[in-house]
């Protein structure tokens, strides 16, 4: 006899035969569950289905199985959920923001609301799969060779839409930070759309969960100074809370 979680699984593959994904949204709403139900199923039972951008997709018919956000999507979700409610809450009407590649970026996104009219400027695709929901939302993709480990577009050339736009607002992720060494991420690849985004926002925002702090990745984002704020899930050490005072950078947990 079928448990409830593999009735569940098993009607979201049928589904999948005749669609090409289905936002996790209305997926919840479909079987009556939560969203958080819905990934739990996922992430526990043995299935080609996983969640990316906000969506629900088959990953042998994507051939996305070697992504590098695939394996983080369902990882700290509690974290990423509590990081999302606070972080959706500073986008406000008319607002510019540059949205940062990164497993929280969709989480953040499925949480602003709807009624607000807002810019959005990504490099990524589950960022962008996430955006497309967003009926209010007037989306700018950055362009140009795809990379498949992290979802991420990168410009062929010396130009890419960001030098254009001046975002009042840059939601950055990382996967390290030290408040010695600075902030980090593991790919060499989003480096320079990072740097350029933290250049030109008036604003920067650095999104991540208390697993990331006092580590330290590969490739240097930055110094946490240039940094205007902070958004995490729990309070960080003391030494990083008188760093972030000496240096006026603002902290919500």
């Amino acid at each position: 006899m079928q448990s409830q979680p593999q009735k569940r699984v098993n009607a979201l593959i049928e589904l999948l035969k005749t669609m090409d994904k289905i936002h996790l949204k209305d997926a919840a709403q479909l079987l009556a569950v939560s969203e958080m139900t819905i990934r739990r199923d996922l992430n526990h039972l043995p299935t080609s289905l996983t969640v990316l951008g906000g969506y629900i997709v088959n990953q042998a018919r994507h051939s996305i199985a070697t992504y590098f956000v695939s394996d983080q999507q369902d990882k700290q979700v509690k974290e990423k959920l509590h990081i999302a409610k606070l972080v959706s809450q500073l986008v406000s009407e008319n607002d510019t923001i540059f949205f940062d590649c990164g497993t929280t970026m969709p989480f953040i996104i499925d949480a602003i609301d709807d009624q607000i009219a807002f810019t959005a400027i990504c490099y990524s695709f589950n960022a962008f799969l996430a955006l497309q929901h967003k009926p209010n939302c007037k989306i700018i993709l950055c362009g140009g060779n795809y990379h498949i480990d992290n979802a991420i577009f990168t410009s062929i050339n010396q130009h890419n839409q960001l030098d254009s736009i001046c975002p009042n607002k840059a939601f950055i992720s990382a996967a390290g930070i030290d408040f010695k060494q600075g902030v980090t991420c593991y790919n060499f690849d989003e480096l320079s759309m990072k740097h350029k985004a933290i250049q030109k926002s008036s604003t920067n925002i650095l999104i991540a969960d208390h697993t990331k702090f006092n580590q330290v990745k590969p490739a240097l984002i930055g110094d946490l100074s240039l940094f205007n704020l902070v958004i995490t899930d729990k309070a960080p050490k003391s030494q990083y809370l008188a760093y972030f005072k000496e240096n006026n950078i603002g902290l919500m947990y």
